[in-house]
């Protein structure tokens, strides 16, 4: 008899050989998916058998995960604060990063109640409705140039009862009404240098939501002086970066004219994190 314990143990083992970073947890996310349980649920079921029926599906996902396919994309979702949101190959997968920049801004951004919020390539939605959730007053805007991401975003807002956010196909904002200003801005844009190497699962993600040109701050370049005359007096910019690229965009945003400019670090100790306002 396989008992629940034995395929984590094996399967664990498995994704170990395959190079699979955190591979225990890896393998309780997919079996986890399989049973239609949680985590934790794992642990009151070590002794049941594997019902044939679960082990070949799971079989498959196993292979699956070896050969580098997202686990988020395998078992079709991912947590990030209050909730649980859709992910696919439509957007980036949402990043502990990102959820600790949303975080951050939840504890630390004082809105009017009536506040307007953009968030620049939203991608999955993931940091703008859950702004949405933190600011309830607040009239929410996700914007992305990937009609695919949009619809991806847009599942999640049906999912999380989020009707009131408002959806707009641009380029950062050459599709956001003129007359449009907003009280914070979050944007999560590509920064990763063209050619530079990629862990196996990030290649799953979508190159229009990674690659910045060659130092990765292209499109950044492009986005702040416009962000800046998007900001209303007293404003927030959020921006989430990639390694070694603090002081280059500290300095875009000086330029900019924003003030009060400071780059939070990650978990991990990396300054990951640009935030500034206007004066």
């Amino acid at each position: 008899m396989t008992t629940v314990l034995d395929i984590l143990d094996k399967g664990t083992a498995y994704l170990e050989k395959r190079g699979i970073d955190d591979a225990r947890r890896n393998m309780q996310m997919l079996v986890a998916h399989q049973l239609g349980c949680t985590r934790m649920d794992l642990y009151l079921r070590f002794d049941e058998p594997m019902e044939e029926s679960d082990m070949a599906p799971l079989r498959e996902s196993l292979k699956q995960r070896g050969d580098g396919v997202p686990v988020q994309h395998l078992v079709g979702s991912v947590g990030f604060r209050q909730h649980e949101f859709k992910t696919d190959a439509r957007a980036l997968i949402p990043r502990p990063e990102t959820e600790e920049l949303a975080e951050w801004l939840a504890k630390n951004v004082k809105l009017p109640d009536d506040a307007a919020i953009l968030d620049m390539g939203t991608g999955s939605g993931c940091l703008g409705l859950s702004l949405a959730t933190d600011f309830p007053g607040a009239r929410v805007t996700l914007a992305d140039v990937s009609a695919d991401a949009l619809d991806l975003a847009r599942e999640n807002a049906t999912s999380i009862g989020a009707a009131e956010v408002r959806f707009i196909e641009s380029d950062l904002f050459s599709g956001i009404p003129g007359d449009a200003s907003f009280d914070l801005i979050a944007a999560n844009l590509p920064y990763v240098p063209e050619g530079e190497e990629l862990a196996k699962e990030v290649r799953h993600d979508p190159p229009l939501a990674l690659f910045g040109g060659k130092d990765g701050l292209d499109v950044i370049r492009r986005f702040i002086p416009e962000a800046s005359e998007r900001l209303r007096p007293g404003g927030w910019l959020a921006l989430e970066i990639g390694i070694d690229q603090a002081a280059q965009v500290e300095r875009l945003l000086g330029d900019a004219g924003l003030t009060d400019v400071l780059t939070l670090n990650d978990l991990s100790g990396i300054p990951r994190f640009p935030i500034a306002r206007k004066a």
